[in-house]
């Protein structure tokens, strides 16, 4: 009992409350629950402290299992490689590729965002990150404080399901899907490329509706000069190698990316490894290790009383029945369970809450989601949280560096990532996105249908996100938006028909828009 009760309090330290509200609710009921079999108190307080504390179902369950195993090596990695300068170069990297173009700087903010991501166990840790340098280059350039500060928090959000880290969650993933951490990093890839473009698109828009310009050239780091820097990538190069070859331990591929981050950090002249800065190295990757550790604990202990109470069955029966034989229905009721449940918790602890009571759910026979798509739309769907509101702590940290406000940066943040509530649904009905094939399927039709689904998706994106924004060429009537909308939608339903049905409709208001355009120019001339 002390053990939970100190764990507790070192989880209110460095975690914060709101997975602490889940926990003391969950304790709560599961009280009650022992209560209705046995009304001894002592009896039901021995027997929860036993399953927490004392069995693999608890503290001591998966995540912390997964946790001491790979995940500390990999924060400590992170750590090290945060040091290197590989932030800069990677946010110097982005400057020039599209920092000239119209709203250069927000596009600098979702492409830095999405490679340091790659590497950061926290949506808010990259948020203030990488934010700090792009946010303000976002407001000189002329966006609205709320919508810099929303960019940022989505994009760094997006970090959490960037492969190969993916907020430490992909080693957890790969446990409880029982398939190798390679094969979830490459099934994680397209729909994180879709999520991104979705951002880049509406930056795009946003950028042309207000008429911004990009950055001057001589602001930036020329292409000479960032591949004299490129060597900075060459841990991460080597541990994306290693693991994806699967010849070495992921222990000992992330050991072997340490030294050679430590490497190349003693070659960087302009941001030198210093033995100082190595102390500190291990000292962020202890304090994150402890955070990762907590959270984890913390999951492992909502696991085991979701196991003692069999909420997990009576939440499985209760959206069943709800949703019937409407699959769509199923899940969306999963959607706001993982959005509430996932508010303010950690990734990890997040993705682990959403393993243990969610993912079965979309398993269950009446809703027949498979495995790996339930997992991942689960997942998607509680790192969200970090930007939907009320609790979207990614944008309140975009809008403290903004000095915006923060629930109108939290709805931009939605907005902006509406590819995250959208892609999930479109692997739920097509896992052919997480290279998910019918058994017997020719590599051929393997290469057709995901040309199909990612070419139909990007368009489907495109409407959604013109839609929202209300400007394409030259402002969006309403009743052109709505259609924008639903053929947007219907291509990003799977099937032939859909996916023609919402092709004409977007590409109809396009051209409209644009031989729209070229008269009212052609008129002002």
């Amino acid at each position: 009992a002390i053990g939970i009760v100190v764990l507790i309090e070192l989880c209110r330290r460095c975690v914060g409350l709101p997975i602490l509200v889940v926990l003391g609710l969950l304790l709560i009921y599961t009280f009650y629950n022992q209560l209705s079999w046995d009304p001894s108190f002592y009896k039901a307080l021995k027997n929860i402290v036993y399953k927490l504390f004392y069995t693999t179902s608890g503290v001591i369950g998966t995540p912390v299992s997964v946790c001491y195993t790979y995940i500390v090596l990999f924060i400590i990695f992170g750590a090290f490689l945060e040091r290197t300068g590989i932030a800069n170069f990677f946010i110097s990297f982005a400057n020039r590729l599209a920092g000239w173009s119209s709203g250069g700087p927000a596009k600098v903010a979702v492409i830095s965002s999405a490679l340091c991501g790659m590497v950061s166990g926290s949506s808010v840790g990259n948020t203030v990150t990488t934010g700090s340098v792009t946010i303000p280059m976002m407001k000189k350039t002329g966006y609205k404080p709320e919508f810099a500060g929303a960019v940022e928090a989505a994009a760094s959000t997006g970090g959490q399901i960037m492969p190969p880290i993916m907020g430490a969650a992909a080693f957890l993933m790969a446990e409880y899907m029982n398939i190798p951490y390679a094969k979830v990093a490459v099934k994680a890839i397209l729909p994180a490329v879709l999520y991104f473009t979705g951002i880049f698109i509406a930056v795009h828009l946003e950028a042309k509706k207000l008429g911004l310009k990009g950055m001057p050239k001589s602001e930036m780091v020329s292409w000479g000069e960032l591949a004299k820097r490129a060597y900075l990538i060459i841990p991460l190069a080597l541990l994306i190698f290693l693991v994806s070859s699967g010849s070495r331990t992921m222990q000992f591929s992330a050991a072997v990316s340490i030294l050679a981050a430590i490497v190349v950090g003693f070659l960087n002249k302009d941001e030198r490894l210093t033995f100082g800065k190595i102390v500190e190295a291990l000292e962020a990757g202890a304090k994150g290790a402890i955070t990762v550790a907590v959270a984890c604990a913390m999951a492992g202990m909502i696991a085991g009383c979701i196991t003692v109470t069999g909420l997990a069955s009576i939440l499985i029966n209760a959206i069943v029945q709800m949703a019937g034989d409407a699959t769509m229905i199923g899940l969306l009721l999963t959607m706001i369970c993982c959005i509430i449940l996932g508010m303010g918790v950690p990734t990890t602890a997040n993705y682990c809450i959403m393993a243990s009571t969610c993912a079965p759910i979309l398993m269950s026979p009446a809703i027949g989601i498979p495995k790996v798509a339930a997992h991942f739309f689960v997942f998607y769907f509680g790192i969200v949280a970090d930007i939907t509101p009320p609790v979207a702590l990614a944008a309140y940290a975009g809008s403290a560096i903004a000095k915006a406000p923060p629930m109108k940066t939290a709805f931009n943040a939605t907005r902006l990532a509406i590819a995250a509530f959208i892609v999930p649904y479109i692997f739920a009905f097509s896992p052919v996105m997480l290279f998910e094939f019918s058994k017997g399927t020719s590599t051929v039709m393997m290469v057709v249908q995901i040309i199909q689904i990612c070419v139909t998706s990007l368009l489907g994106i495109f409407g959604v996100a013109a839609a929202l924004n209300g400007f394409l060429y030259k402002k969006i009537n309403p009743l052109f938006r709505v259609i924008m909308a639903v053929g947007g939608l219907c291509m990003m339903i799977p099937g032939t028909v859909t996916d023609l049905i919402g092709l004409v409709l977007v590409a109809g208001i396009c051209v409209y828009q644009y031989l729209g355009a070229k008269k009212d120019r052609s008129v002002a001339a």
